[in-house]
């Protein structure tokens, strides 16, 4: 099965010109979010691991005291390597617990490459990664439950997999050609419905399908050498603070939606797509002040007007609305209203404007698995609860502040986030300040190749708004529209996702065939004195595209 599927990653990167075959590894997205009686075979065959041996080793923790967890011994691992990690987790002693999969070198630890809730009676799946920063000849990869409870951890069907970073890249590639990109064949006839042969054709991409934006504050309205440097690269945006409660009601009953009016018609004479973001800010620091002070019947009353107010102002207005932003962090409403109160939420706004995708939105989800407040596995638990509790039109965002990233955790957790069968997108992307420009922006296009090869990922936002005295973490410009490294970086990406102009003649059959990104086009056919025009569009599908001109 591995040969057929390398050649056509081969012609779909290298068309016929590749020189020698790609034998490494293909990336193995399989991911499982349910508890099974029976662990799976081990990803890739166990990889290094496939006759390693699973022993108690002992691990100083926190505290100083020593527990025995149960380890895999490892050797060379190395520098610029990407490693796949994936395991079948099965617990004693307590009905579940988050277990956390830490890996200690000689020179460093890191302590999350993987975390799984296991449980009593049957198996999880475990999925993550690691890229090391030096090499170790002797490394520890350890399993232990995050709380230090008195439980035991069996391992099943591990495997850790390297990748080159050219392996890794290769493999993004082919997702990128196989996923964003559709097979083309332009047929030109004459009126008589003959085939011409040699005739000139020009076909040029105009818009893109896939979302790629940036936050805008109102800093944007009346700025004129913003709007045209934004309006040349992005089709999606979203208001960084201008939709938000304080925003728009800083006052009780003193509702002011002016300034999120003057940037809706800023994205409505462009023609860019929005998201809406936020309806209600779990956080209680940015919660308006006088909500705060807000209890029982006086507080439903103000989010009920709250929801009513903002959705039916801006009904069919926005694609997206993020609810309940952060909820994985924080429970502002649900500790003074009720359990139920996410779900009320969700469902008044489904009701408001049923055709917005409504949307989960936190963060340190992708960026790390550190944070035990918002694992992959309480993400996809939360999400499920709303399903069950009858939200519909539901979706994962996933922020995405990072600070240095973690590639194949990063992309093992939108695995599993994927078997939900929901849109995911990346709705608040960027680097952060505490590295300087350069590095920002290294790690910017590893992230956005990273999620704009995942299928999964159905759109891509920037926190980048930019405001006098900079941005939130990383600017893609100085005030004067010179763009910064990250700006550089972004702009490289955008020209390499986009077909270039197509220029050439029909062959023999009349027909001229290209691979293109997914979009809008224009053709323009030319025959002697005879020119035709026409649009097409490219839309997601595996079946080439037959598009037919007649001269």
């Amino acid at each position: 099965m591995q040969g057929p599927l390398c050649l056509w990653l081969l012609l779909l990167f290298y068309g016929s010109s590749f020189a020698s075959p790609y034998d490494g590894p293909l990336y193995d997205s399989s991911a499982y979010t349910k508890c099974k009686r029976r662990p799976e075979e081990p990803l890739y065959g166990g990889g290094v691991l496939k006759d390693e041996a699973l022993n108690f080793q002992p691990i100083v923790d926190d505290s100083g005291s020593t527990v025995y967890w149960p380890a895999f011994v490892l050797q060379s691992l190395t520098q610029g390597t990407l490693y796949s990690f994936s395991s079948w987790v099965q617990i004693n002693g307590a009905s579940s617990a988050l277990v956390r999969a830490t890996l200690m070198t000689e020179h460093t630890t890191y302590n999350c490459i993987g975390t799984v809730v296991a449980k009593h009676g049957c198996w999880s799946f475990l999925k993550g990664g690691f890229e090391i920063t030096s090499s170790s000849n002797l490394s520890l990869l350890y399993f232990q439950n995050s709380h230090d409870r008195d439980i035991n951890i069996t391992i099943s069907s591990a495997s850790l997999q390297p990748f080159t970073k050219q392996q890794w890249r290769m493999n993004q590639q082919y997702k990128i050609n196989a996923e964003r990109k559709r097979a083309v064949t332009i047929h030109v006839s004459d009126e008589q419905g003959e085939r011409l042969q040699g005739a000139g054709l020009m076909v040029k991409q105009v818009s893109k399908d896939f979302p790629f934006g940036s936050a805008i504050a109102k800093t944007i309205l009346g700025n004129e050498p913003y709007q045209n440097w934004f309006v040349e690269r992005f089709n999606a945006a979203v208001f960084e603070n201008e939709l938000k409660w304080y925003a728009t009601e800083p006052k009780p009953r003193q509702l002011n939606y002016t300034i999120a009016d003057q940037m809706l018609e800023f994205i409505r004479a462009n023609q860019i797509i929005a998201r809406g973001h936020n309806i209600f800010w779990e956080d209680p620091k940015y919660t308006p002040e006088w909500v705060r002070n807000l209890t029982g019947s006086e507080l439903q009353s103000a989010v009920s007007s709250r929801i009513q107010s903002l959705m039916s102002k801006y009904k069919e207005e926005f694609i997206h609305w993020d609810v309940s932003n952060e909820m994985l962090h924080f429970g502002f409403y649900e500790q003074r209203l009720g359990p139920n109160a996410t779900l009320h939420f969700f469902e008044t706004a489904h009701e408001s404007d049923p055709l917005a995708t409504l949307f989960m939105n936190d963060f340190n989800v992708v960026e790390t698995c550190s944070d035990e407040s918002s694992t992959v596995d309480d993400y996809i638990a939360r999400m499920r609860e709303l399903k069950e509790g009858g939200v519909s039109m539901d979706g994962i965002g996933l922020e995405g502040h990072f600070t240095i990233p973690n590639l194949p955790l990063m992309r093992a957790i939108i695995d599993k986030l994927s078997t939900l069968g929901l849109p995911i997108w990346l709705t608040e992307i960027d680097i952060s300040s505490t590295l300087d420009k350069e590095t920002q922006a290294i790690y910017l296009e590893e992230v956005l190749r990273e999620g704009f090869s995942h299928p999964s990922v159905n759109g891509i936002m920037l926190w980048t708004a930019l405001h006098p005295n900079g941005c939130y973490q990383m600017c893609l410009t100085d005030n004067n529209f010179r763009n910064l490294p990250a700006g550089d970086a972004v702009d490289k990406l955008l020209k390499e996702w986009q077909t270039g102009v197509e220029v050439g003649q029909t062959d023999e059959h009349g027909a001229y065939s290209f691979y293109g990104f997914l979009g809008e086009y224009e053709a323009t056919v030319t025959d002697g004195k005879k020119t035709a025009k026409s649009t097409f569009s490219l839309c997601r599908s595996d079946e080439t595209k037959h598009f037919n001109i007649q001269l």
